[in-house]
């Protein structure tokens, strides 16, 4: 957040017209990351709050950034959200699930924030071919601001995102993503669901496993997450000198890197078709077969082989 703050200031500096709308962004970021850090300190906020302080900060975004979805490129509801008052309430609840997917996917040490590094270098890179200097810059400060927390989160740990930086990098990244799409036409809509398609589908799968399978609610934790299960079924590195906290410190850091790939899945073809609906429509249903596969394979004890990471004295 300090990072961000300074970026725009930086930009109000240096007279940069798009300053306003970095504070107006900022503006609307603050109720979910209120919400978010709050919990971190008082453990004391419900996962119900923090979405209803996420959806405040959706609903400051439309009325200060015109930031609203009005088109996915889905023949019938392109018409229906043609009517505002249906597309505020899709947009908002769209922002709402993806900054709730980041805290879900928060897990251990360099997850969260690289797949958003990631995701957001990808929004920059469609900002700057389109030309939308404004979401470009915010995507550069963004991007900075995670890889400065980044070096000191991974691999040792030295500083955890929490509930306000999960919260407000998920809302950033929703919010840029949405303003791209709404403000460049050349853009396609599914191209954001393609680049977030990991912390996205990995929520929906969640909500169904919890309610579908095990018949409870949507909000209870479990441990079955697939960031877990590779932690504990495909990661196999111990040390042989007693130093179980330093193990257990590796063990985590080693788990990160299985998932930044399996980000890269979608993120790659994202970028590459990112003005083809058609394209990123397949390479998305490509990539949820592929997520039930692999979480299928892990969780039935036939992990691919190529995935297991042996034993290093």
């Amino acid at each position: 957040m300090v990072a961000f703050i300074m970026g725009a200031a930086i930009s109000q500096f240096n007279g940069m017209p798009i300053a306003n709308q970095l504070w107006l962004l900022l503006l609307c970021s603050l109720p979910a990351f209120g919400a978010g850090i709050a919990e971190d300190l008082t453990k004391n906020v419900s996962p119900r709050r923090r979405l209803v302080g996420t959806a405040i900060s959706a609903g400051l975004a439309v009325w200060l950034l015109d930031a609203v979805v009005t088109r996915v490129d889905i023949p019938g509801i392109d018409q229906l959200i043609d009517w505002a008052p249906l597309a505020i309430v899709i947009t908002i609840f769209a922002v709402t699930g993806v900054a709730n997917s980041i805290n879900i996917i928060d897990g251990f040490n360099g997850l969260a924030s690289m797949c958003v590094f990631i995701m957001v270098l990808a929004l920059a890179y469609v900002a700057y071919l389109v030309g939308d200097t404004f979401i470009f810059t915010a995507c550069l400060i963004t991007s900075g601001a995670v890889l400065g927390f980044f070096v000191w989160n991974f691999p040792a740990g030295l500083i955890f995102l929490g509930d306000g930086g999960a919260y407000l990098l998920g809302f950033l990244l929703a919010e840029l993503s949405v303003l791209l799409v709404h403000r460049n036409a050349s853009v396609s809509p599914i191209f954001p669901l393609l680049l977030c398609a990991y912390p996205i589908f990995e929520t929906l799968f969640t909500m169904y496993r919890r309610k579908g399978v095990r018949g409870v609610a949507t909000g209870m934790p479990d441990g079955i997450h697939l960031h877990t299960l590779i932690h504990r079924r495909l990661i196999r590195w111990t040390l042989s000198n007693g130093q179980e906290k330093r193990r257990l410190t590796r063990r985590n850091s080693m788990t990160s890197p299985y998932l930044w790939l399996l980000c890269l899945c979608s993120v790659v073809p994202a970028v590459l078709w990112w003005d083809n609906t058609l394209v990123l429509s397949g390479f998305l249903l490509i990539f949820m077969v592929s997520y039930v596969w692999l979480y299928a394979r892990i969780v039935r004890f036939k992990t691919p082989k190529a995935l297991i990471f042996r034993r290093v004295e």
